[in-house]
Order: structure tokens, then sequence, then C-alpha cells
């Protein structure tokens, strides 16, 4: 296949697609989920086209094992309920068909078509340029014109196992390019401003360079971010940042001034330094999340956004000690429920992560109290284990003290008499912390405190 000239427009007609046969590429069938497999021939067999798509044709091509995979059809979604018992249709913006085969979800999607400025009968819906329905179907040629990324725009033939390329993907896929579909980047981004995200987690993650063209917005439309509703974001952003390049993604996401959209509070403490150095906890805390992630160890969304928010949770938490004369376990408790009130509409949490990540939190403070019986109380709290790995973090940064980390790491270890003499220890080293009365507000300057 020749090279395709990665620096000229993509139309937004069809055109004669390239087609690849079975002998001349590399996706197999062996390489397919036996359920994906299923969904492909049943549709097949029912008459309906039937095609491999997006991020499941792409990995196979660059030699990944995909995590998931998505089917393609011109059957409507009430036509492939009929086809499959375990199905479930879902979607309001877009309708989709999920076919459940056990923990394993098949995802089918009917051919989307037509002009981005029709309204056919109501199935599509633009406000301000964004797309908020589009349940309008059409030819596979269309639905190929209507996809984000030309390297995600590649179907896989279950006919006859060719591939399908309209929109210069596999040329885009071998030069290492991240491209969007169209000629005007602009208006792609502004129908659905998450392709920025997208755009960011598709570099990452295949160590593509974004195409000059894709780039250029990035860095004036960060603030479409505001539009795109919080749950949404929160989806994304795992992907983002549960992918083993968490790291990379942070810092193009700060690059093109993305970040501030999604975590204003943490870019604003960011950009201050302490003592003349910079903050690098959320560098190193992404990193190590990075790490666990590629040696296949699990990462929980809560320590993540733990970490992606601790920052102004921290200065928050020491103004109140320092300023209001407020106690530790009192003035986390207010720092952490501020910061997370101001950040929910951006960013939706949801509770059974939002909870854990505000207990990892709250047990900083109390790593701090060696002594008595509050480490045996606090080895035994749920999140002992996550609030530990978050203080080695802040160790690690400079920001807690490392012979308080390597105290707890020892203790862990220990027997019960070494416990003794380490609590014995413990309480002649730690420092009690005195607590500070609020200043009355007619005499501000009278020293001391």
């Amino acid at each position: 296949m020749p090279d395709q000239d990665n620096t000229s427009p993509i139309p937004t007609t069809a055109l004669a697609p390239l087609i690849v046969p079975r002998p001349d590429h590399q996706v197999s069938r062996a390489n397919i989920s036996e359920n994906a497999l299923k969904v492909l021939y049943r549709l097949k067999q029912a008459g309906f086209q039937a095609h491999l798509v997006g991020g499941g044709v792409r990995d196979l091509l660059l030699g990944h094992e995909p995590k998931d995979f998505d089917v393609a059809t011109d059957a409507r979604p009430e036509q492939v309920r009929e086809v499959f018992r375990n199905c479930r249709l879902i979607g309001r913006r877009f309708r989709l068909a999920h076919v459940h085969f056990g923990r394993e979800i098949v995802e089918v999607a009917t051919f989307r078509g037509g002009a981005l400025e029709d309204d056919v009968d109501g199935d599509r819906c633009l406000e301000n340029g964004r797309i908020v329905r589009d349940n309008a179907y059409g030819t596979i040629e269309e639905d190929a014109l209507r996809r984000d990324f030309t390297i995600n725009a590649l179907y896989y033939n279950i006919a006859d196992f060719s591939l399908i390329d309209y929109a210069g993907g596999l040329a885009d896929l071998r030069a290492g390019n991240l491209r969007l579909i169209g000629d005007d980047p602009e208006r792609r981004y502004r129908e659905d401003p998450v392709r920025m995200l997208r755009a960011v987690r598709f570099a990452c993650k295949l160590g593509f360079r974004v195409d000059p063209a894709c780039e250029r917005p990035l860095f004036e439309l960060a603030g479409l971010l505001r539009d795109i509703p919080a749950a949404r974001l929160f989806d994304e952003l795992l992907k983002l940042f549960l992918a083993g390049t968490g790291l990379s993604a942070f810092e193009k996401l700060r690059h093109y001034g993305l970040f501030e959209y999604l975590f204003p509070a943490t870019e604003a403490a960011l950009a201050r330094e302490e003592q003349a150095f910079p903050l690098t906890f959320v560098a190193r805390g992404l990193e190590n999340t990075d790490r666990r992630i590629q040696e296949g160890k699990p990462v929980t969304p809560a320590f993540l956004f733990a970490i992606l928010l601790w920052e102004p949770v921290r200065r928050r938490f020491q103004a109140l000690v320092d300023e209001e004369g407020m106690g530790a376990t009192e003035a986390m408790y207010l720092a952490s429920g501020e910061v997370c009130a101001t950040q929910q509409p951006l960013v939706s949490i949801p509770k059974r992560f939002g909870l854990p990540m505000r207990e990892i939190w709250s047990l900083q403070p109390r790593l701090e109290q060696c002594d008595g019986k509050r480490p045996y109380r606090l080895l035994s709290h749920p999140r002992f284990r996550a609030a530990y790995d978050f203080l080695l973090l802040r160790a690690e940064a400079g920001e807690a003290d490392p012979q308080l980390a390597a105290w707890w790491t020892r203790f862990q270890q220990a027997d019960g008499e070494e416990r003794a003499q380490m609590l014995e220890g413990g309480a002649k080293r730690r420092r009690p912390r005195r607590r500070r009365r609020k200043r009355p507000a007619a005499a501000p300057d009278d020293g001391g405190g």
C-alpha cells in the first residue's frame, strides 16, 4: 500500500474505499474474542452486514491485545435485539445494543449516516455545534466518515475477512499519525469536545503524533469541556489515567490547557511553588499508578482521584490548621468537603469512589499518631493500606516525613514485642501538635500565636 499524504485534508464525502483482502493483513479470527465472533456471524446469518470496527481493529493491526470488541452493522437496534435474546438497548444520545455474555459485553452500533447539519425526523440534534443526539442511520460509507479519528474508522468484514478503509486510517497507522476525519478539526471538536480528551488518550496510549491541524485547536477550545456532563468526563478520565500512561496524559492535558478545566483547584495549586520548589506529588503519584498498571496490579479510582485532588485539599487543610487554629481531624474533614463540593460539578466522582477517597485523606493526619493503641486501630481500618501507600507517595515527594513512612513500614512487619518498643519510641519521637486559637477580629496583629 502506498503511503498517504498525511498533511492533506480528508474529504467529508465518501471516497472509494481501500479494501485489503485477508492474505494482505494481519487481523485473524484467532485473536478476536469468541463472543464477538458469535455476534458477527449471527448478524451475518440473519442477513445483515457485520463488521468489527474501531479500537479492536486498530489494536489488532498494531499487535496489541484489544480490551473489547465493537461491532457495526446495518441492522437497527431493535433488529439486533430480535436476533439476540441476551441484548439490551441503551443510550439516548447514541442508541446502542449491548449483547451480554456473562461479564463480557459486545457493543453493537448501527451505521450512522447523513450530513451533520441534517435533522432526520428529529433523530439528530445539535446545540451550538455540539451533537446531543445522533440516531440517524445510514450506510457504512457514511458511518466511516462520521467517526472521530482515521485510525478508528477501519472495518473488518466478517463476510470475506477483508479490511475496509475509507479515511486513510491504515496509512496513518503506519505513520504513527493521529488525525481527525474531515477537513475542519475545530468543527469536529465542537461536535463533541470529549474528542480532545480522546486525542490525548490515543496519543499517549499509542505513542502517536497528533497531526498539526488537529493539534492547533486543542490550545483554543478547552473551555468547551464545561458543556460536557460531569459523569461522562469521569468515565473519560478513567480511560485516560488508568491505561498505564497516566503521567504522560497528565503532562499533555496541562500542555494543551485542558487540565485546568477538569481540575481547576489542582491546577491553581500546581502553578505555585513551595520554598522555591515545584510541587511533584501528582506526577509521582501518577508515575506510581502507571507502574502498578503495567505490572498487572489493581488501581482503584478512589486512589487515583485522591492523588489528583490532594494538592488543593492539602493547602486548604494547612490553612485551616495554621490560620484558623483548627484541629487536624476537623480541618481535614472541612478541607476535603470543600474541595469535593467544588470539583463535583466539573467531574462527578461516584460515592463508591468518593467516600474511600476522603477516607484516604482523613487518615493522613491520624498516621502521625504513633503512640498508645492508635496504630493498632489504624491497622484494622479498611482504608489503612491505601492510606499507607498514599503516605509513602507523600514522603517520596518530600511532603511527608520519610521517618514516619519508614516507621509504619517497620511497624507492619514487626512482631508483638518489637511493636511495643516502637510504640514507646514513637511516643517520644512524636511532637504533639499545638492547637492554635483563632484570634478575634478586633486584634489581628497582636503578635504570637
